[in-house]
């Protein structure tokens, strides 16, 4: 390696190295002498090494990606079948649950077509900057969330808090793909099981009308959907509260055991196997949700529901929750934050126009969110006009609205158990994409780790499970997120520099980003995350299901949670700077001089 004072621009030094003193023996019997070549690159301090294997007659092996990777000898990377592949994967991760059943409820909620305006704007100043950060930060180093901080070693605590919350979010988002499984199978029926109160599971207040009054508290009413839900399936009647979380359910149990062989074998053979899986699972909710729409429009009182989704009431935009909200909406449904990006772009070629990938993904996330709301309130109109009662009392976010009110939708139409087959095969579809993404990011198996499985234990199996599900929900990806993502892109922007990092992308799709994008990189999309972790912190409410209060407890057992996967950043910095040779003065000099 290079020896002195290393200058300010990149150095390369080649080095000549005999791989043994013992060479083998061609059968002429000369000598073959390998040697293998050591190009050295240092940037500021920071190594970057490739090797290639040569032998005496001039024939070499072929080196590995030599970009910020270092391959083992004979070690070459995997990369994606088909480039359609990899978009296919992009768009299955971001486009998941959340855009059929949030985003179309916040629409709704602040301004209708109003929300748009904070929405779009809080796209182009921070959600694509970042969506294209990733995919170009992982397509240059050509490795995973936490590998690709050898380009600034200090900051590798965030790539495993990008891991652990991945981790996190893996406990309980099977268990949603194993409720709507659970749905599926109690689909293929002539008489769905949510229709009416007749059932063993049903308690007196179950009622087959909407028909609220002022002699009856709305609160001592149900639907035979919401039982169904709540007590048919998650048996919660059985349990008190997150301190009673009673016994195992058999049924849930299998279907989890389904979706964990199903994952298994979606990434079997890593992104060859998965590259092939999201040609079903990232087409096929466009399909459903295509025929959905076309049957909701034909629904009485559908146009009125679409019409009070895209109502515009623009004085909603003089609150300040709207666009705070909208901000959130644009962090979690890109999916920024969780390494999977990362880690799907270090498959990709070297030379492939990430520029390009980032704003056709990010753009088909955004029109299938939007798209997916036309679906959502063609039925709500349907059902605020069939039960007599107002819209917001049949809108609801989360999944009450798709395992209680679009079901009971559902249950309403001639023919509904082929309706309710189709949706629900939409719903697994969309989260198979997106937990198929999540496992693979990381080298982390979720369903085969032992922590793993205990946690879908707790959240998916027990009569008392929604409890855990919901703390999970509340805590796992919240704040966390957002801060890990900020420190990302102070580490990019203003630590390994945006000059340097265009300079990476110039040399990989040919063309330098513009003023815009490192604009956005280095003021504004850090300033905009920084306003979002300080607005995190200020609104925070406690989590809460139905009526149920969770204790003290169980809320520092969340924040806990959350803390344990941001402190992974200032603890592995401590961590860096306690280890690295020299005085801790001089380290300490050597990285804040990286800001200049």
């Amino acid at each position: 390696p290079a020896s002195g004072n290393p200058s300010p621009k990149a150095m390369e030094q080649p080095v000549l190295k005999a791989r043994s003193p013992t060479e083998p023996v061609d059968p002429n019997g000369r000598v073959v002498c390998q040697v293998e070549l050591i190009l050295v690159k240092e940037h500021n301090g920071v190594q970057f090494t490739a090797s290639t294997l040569a032998n005496q007659a001039g024939r070499s092996h072929a080196p590995g990606p030599s970009h910020g990777h270092t391959p083992l000898p004979g070690e070459e990377r995997e990369t994606w079948g088909k480039k359609i592949d990899f978009l296919l994967s992009v768009i299955g991760f971001a486009v998941d649950l959340a855009n059929v059943w949030r985003f179309p409820y916040l629409c709704y909620k602040n301004g209708g077509g109003a929300f748009l305006v904070p929405y779009m704007f809080f796209m182009v100043i921070a959600g694509m900057p970042l969506f294209y950060m990733e995919l170009a930060l992982g397509q240059y180093n050509r490795e995973g969330a936490a590998g690709v901080w050898k380009i600034c070693p200090i900051f590798k605590g965030v790539g495993f808090t990008v891991i652990l919350i991945s981790l996190y979010v893996g406990f309980y988002y099977n268990v949603i793909i194993a409720w709507a499984l659970f749905y599926l199978f109690s689909s293929f029926t002539g008489d769905l099981p949510w229709v009416h109160c007749n059932n063993t599971w049903n308690s007196p207040n179950c009622s087959d009308l909407w028909a609220f009054n002022t002699s009856l508290n709305d609160s001592h009413k149900s639907t035979p959907a919401a039982e169904y839900f709540e007590r048919g399936v998650l048996h919660l009647q059985d349990s008190e509260g997150i301190a009673d979380l009673g016994l195992p359910r058999w049924q849930l149990t299998s279907c989890l055991g389904v979706v964990i062989v199903v994952l298994y074998f979606s990434l079997w053979k890593g992104v060859k196997t998965s590259g092939k899986v999201v040609w079903i699972t990232a087409t096929m909710p466009y399909l459903v949700l295509t025929v959905l729409l076309l049957r909701g429009v034909t629904l009485p009182g559908a146009i009125d529901g679409i019409k009070a989704y895209l109502s515009v009431d623009f004085l909603r935009l003089c609150e300040a929750q709207v666009w705070i909200e909208a901000a959130t909406q644009i962090c979690f449904s890109l999916g920024v934050g969780f390494g999977v990006l990362i880690a799907f772009s270090s498959y990709n070629k070297f030379s492939n126009n990430c520029y390009r990938d980032a704003i056709i993904t990010s753009s088909i996330n955004s029109l299938t969110s939007f798209f997916s709301g036309f679906v959502i309130f063609s039925f709500l109109g349907y059902m605020s006009q069939k039960h007599n009662v107002p819209l917001d009392k049949v809108a609801t976010d989360g999944p009450g609205l798709v395992f209680i009110i679009y079901p009971e939708a559902i249950a309403t139409l001639p023919g509904s158990s082929v309706w309710a087959v189709i949706f629900f095969i939409m719903l697994l579809t969309l989260g198979i994409d997106s937990a198929v993404s999540t496992s693979q990011h990381g080298s982390i198996s979720l369903n085969t780790d032992f922590w793993g499985r205990l946690m879908l234990y707790l959240t998916g199996k027990l009569e008392g499970g929604i409890y855990v599900f919901t703390l999970l929900d509340h805590f796992a990806a919240g704040t966390s997120i957002l801060f890990g993502v900020l420190i990302e892109a102070i580490g990019i922007a203003w630590f390994y520099g945006v000059d340097r990092f265009s300079d990476d992308i110039e040399e990989m799709i040919g063309q330098r980003p513009g003023l815009y994008w490192r604009l956005c990189w280095k003021f504004v999309s850090p300033c905009f995350l920084l306003f979002m972790v300080v607005v995190s912190f200020a609104t925070f409410n406690p989590p809460n299901y139905a009526t149920y209060t969770f204790p003290m407890w169980a809320n520092v057992i969340g924040w806990c949670l959350a803390i344990s996967s941001m402190s992974m950043v200032p603890l592995y910095a401590i961590y860096k700077m306690c280890t690295l040779p020299g005085k801790f003065c001089d380290v300490s000099r050597f990285y804040i001089n990286l800001l200049y």
